[in-house]
């Protein structure tokens, strides 16, 4: 009779440890508390980087026995770069940047993608199944607590296919906007790394900024939001259970890009248990460097508001000028260095605080920040037609994924 594996969570290091695992002979049974994979981020795009290691990532997804075909995803070598100032430039590569995907429980998304592959190995996944985490051997739940909140609207456009990422502390206190526009379907959405009253005026100012700067004849479908809780433990394997994902803290300080660390942990995980890897080691070797190098350029970014945008703004386009090439210098901020390493200890005590989690792990975790003054200003008239629109279309039957206390 083959090992029973009990994986808590069917996000993507959840299923991707599945599939692993099934493959190689195993019992597995997925755990996962809500109606289907996907469900968490139904309708909102995502990005996965191709910066921090020289192997494009879908090969080496290949090189696993994940098959990225699986699900619909739309390559980007530039994008539009919007400074605070409003300027906007153009970082571009000639490879591949990133992959946009969908996220959700339509056939194409990449949730399902991954469900399809975990089924196919073998797998069993049981949904709306609430497992007690002593009884797992993998942890790939999503966030219990808050350090960032996202705010995002779907809408339906006739505009080309386009990315813009824009640096602004006014639209997005901490953080970075964007606009995602694949095959009609457009995302605006705004992330919010210092906590704040009333929201939603975030999202409305920020769509009224880019319905000013692009031809979008929006027509809205959904809103939709989510939280991440970023965290480093003290231990990846902690009483015989491995944390991978969001659960294990594997995010993205500065820019938010965490799938591909999902991913990664959560084969890292399953190689473990097959006696191939020790996940302990391997997770502080490949993926912890990374994640201390972003939330040490989160660090000092924060420092300096649009000021520090725009300096990183300028700084990237001047580095392209020099190497010919956009990519490299997202190669080079994810890059541990010696200056980076020195900087770690600082930023630690500055940005993080000690807490212990129910399940009895140390965590250094980054905290909600307070708002600030300069959070303090009036909405535009457009941003308060926006919001009284996006009221009326609710009223209609407008689906809204978080909480509305949130975004009052």
């Amino acid at each position: 009779m083959s090992e029973r594996i009990d994986i808590l969570g069917a996000g993507l290091s959840g299923l991707s440890a599945a599939v692993i695992l099934a493959r190689g002979g195993y019992d597995v049974h997925v755990h996962e508390i809500r109606k289907d994979s996907g469900a968490r981020f139904d309708g909102d795009f995502q990005g996965i980087e191709n910066w921090t290691s020289d192997i494009d990532f879908f090969d080496e997804m290949r090189g696993w026995g994940l098959d990225p075909d699986e699900f619909k995803s739309n390559p980007f070598s530039v994008i539009d770069l919007i400074h605070p100032d409003n300027e906007i430039t153009n970082p571009k590569t000639d490879g591949v940047a990133f992959r946009v995907v969908e996220r959700g429980t339509d056939s194409h998304c990449i949730d399902q993608g991954f469900k399809r592959m975990a089924l196919s190995s073998g797998a069993k996944i049981h949904y709306k199944s609430k497992k007690d985490p002593k009884e797992c051997q993998i942890i790939a739940a999503g966030p219990k607590d808050s350090s960032a909140l996202a705010f995002g609207e779907i809408f339906h456009t006739d505009h080309p296919n386009h990315v813009s990422f824009q640096l602004n502390d006014k639209l997005a206190p901490g953080a970075y906007s964007y606009l995602i526009i694949i095959d009609g379907i457009g995302l605006i959405c705004t992330c919010l790394w210092r906590k704040q009253k009333k929201s939603g005026r975030y999202l409305n100012e920020t769509i009224a900024w880019y319905e000013n700067h692009y031809e979008l004849n929006r027509v809205p479908i959904k809103r939709v939001g989510g939280r991440g809780d970023f965290a480093l433990p003290d231990r990846y394997v902690y009483e015989g259970r491995y944390y991978v994902g969001e659960a294990g803290g594997l995010q993205d300080f500065m820019w938010g890009f965490g799938m591909r660390y999902a991913i990664t942990s959560g084969v890292l995980a399953a190689k473990s248990i097959m006696n191939e890897y020790d996940y302990e080691k391997e997770v502080r070797k490949r993926l912890i460097p990374l994640v201390r190098v972003s939330a040490i350029n989160r660090f000092l970014m924060n420092r300096f508001g649009d000021k520090g945008f725009k300096f990183v703004a300028r700084y990237w386009m001047n580095h392209q000028k020099r190497k010919g090439d956009g990519l490299p210098f997202m190669k080079w901020i994810y890059q541990p260095s010696i200056f980076r390493r020195a900087l770690w200890p600082f930023v630690k005590i500055g940005m993080l605080r000690r807490k212990k989690l129910a399940d009895g792990r140390m965590v250094s975790r980054m905290p909600f920040r307070k708002a600030l003054s300069r959070d303090n200003w009036e909405e535009s008239q457009r941003a308060k037609e926006i919001r009284e629109q996006w009221k009326n279309i609710q009223r209609g039957g407008g689906v809204v994924s978080f909480n509305e206390s949130d975004s009052v």
